[in-house]
């Protein structure tokens, strides 16, 4: 039976990456060795960073002034990074999920600036994007995390603020066009939408860099791995490898314009079907607030019971990784850019086919 990966993360790959990375772990370069075991410091690997960071920049049309890092501990050490790189008296966040909530948590638990909550949809669950809120204008950066895995909410576009602006993107990055030179700095987990787990990038601008008093740990210091390029320590070599793949597709496949292309389309025929059946409802209560990547949803009240008895149906028809996040219940369909509309579609007939049953 074909397995149709809706899993949030860790999660679908292109399979060209797939494989292709397995064939370098096994043989990198024909050299007898594995990716595993080189010196990160080989050539070989070198010309990996380097055509990375190239493809990065080009498919995101990052600016000149930009630097790509990529790091390792996963967006959630980027949640004191940013802070520690960027906050010198006071920021702004947007609290629009969990991670957004954690990012605003530990903004606020460093101590050495003041931390505005410019607005939060978490006493109803986290069901929409704020609006109307005001930013203040005397703030270091303005956080906003523009996708929200657990509850299905997104944020479409880049937000036009008079102040430097920073985004977690680790779920939506290269589904969309964004324009960088609106952000500082711009920051994910990968393995979302680029890599296997294990390694994260980060877009930030050179000259918003240096601009605080207070002391920055040496390996928590933007500036540390621009001058090295990301080698100041070991990094994480075999999802930079996955990355370079992914990438790579991207670029063949048609880059951001067709990504966005497709995850409309993914996204149009899933919550068509949520909302014509007659057993199932959306969680978001804002219909342009609805996530392309993570598209959540659970029975309707009266049929709340039934929930148990479809996550069993469709695993047994393929269906993985389609439980929603503990926090929520329901399910969750993880759409992102390799998921084929094929998997989609394939849901949806199954939504249906319960549907019929009931």
């Amino acid at each position: 039976m074909k397995k149709h990966n809706f899993n949030a993360g860790p999660s679908i790959l292109p399979r060209e990456t797939v494989e292709n990375t397995a064939k370098a772990i096994l043989d990198f370069n024909n050299s007898g060795l594995s990716l595993m075991e080189i010196s990160h410091r080989h050539k070989d690997f070198q010309a990996v960073m380097d055509e990375a960071e190239a493809l990065f920049k080009e498919i995101l049309s990052i600016p000149e002034g930009y630097s790509v890092l990529f790091l390792g501990g996963g967006a959630s050490l980027e949640f004191c990074m940013v802070p520690y790189n960027f906050m010198e008296k006071k920021a702004a966040y947007l609290n629009t999920g969990t991670w957004a909530n954690k990012a605003l948590k530990e903004a606020k638990g460093l101590g050495f600036g003041e931390v505005v909550e410019v607005a939060s949809s978490k006493a109803d669950n986290y069901t929409y994007i704020p609006k109307n809120y005001s930013v203040p204008t005397d703030v270091d950066y303005f956080h906003f995390t523009s996708n929200n895995t657990i509850y299905g909410t997104e944020i479409h576009h880049d937000l036009d603020l008079n102040v430097p602006v920073i985004a977690d993107m680790s779920s939506d990055i290269f589904s969309r066009p964004v324009d960088v030179s609106k952000y500082i700095c711009i920051y994910g987990g990968a393995q979302k939408n680029l890599a296997p787990a294990g390694v994260t990038f980060v877009i930030v601008r050179n000259d918003a860099l240096g601009k605080v008093s207070h002391y920055i740990p040496t390996m928590l210091d933007y500036r540390t791995h621009v001058e090295k390029g990301s080698m100041f320590n070991t990094p994480p070599v075999v999802p930079i490898y996955g990355a370079l793949m992914t990438l790579r597709w991207l670029k063949a496949q048609g880059g951001v314009e067709e990504m966005q292309r497709r995850a409309k389309a993914r996204a149009e025929l899933l919550y068509g079907e949520i909302d014509r059946n007659k057993l199932f409802r959306g969680t978001v209560t804002c219909e342009e607030d609805r996530s392309y990547m993570n598209i959540c949803f659970v029975m309707k009240d009266e049929y709340k019971d039934l929930e148990p008895e479809f996550a069993a149906f469709a695993t047994e028809h393929g269906m993985v990784g389609v439980k929603g996040h503990r926090s929520v219940g329901g399910f969750r369909a993880s759409c992102y850019n390799a998921l084929p509309i094929e998997s989609v579609q394939a849901l949806v007939d199954c939504m249906k086919e319960f549907e019929k049953k009931h």
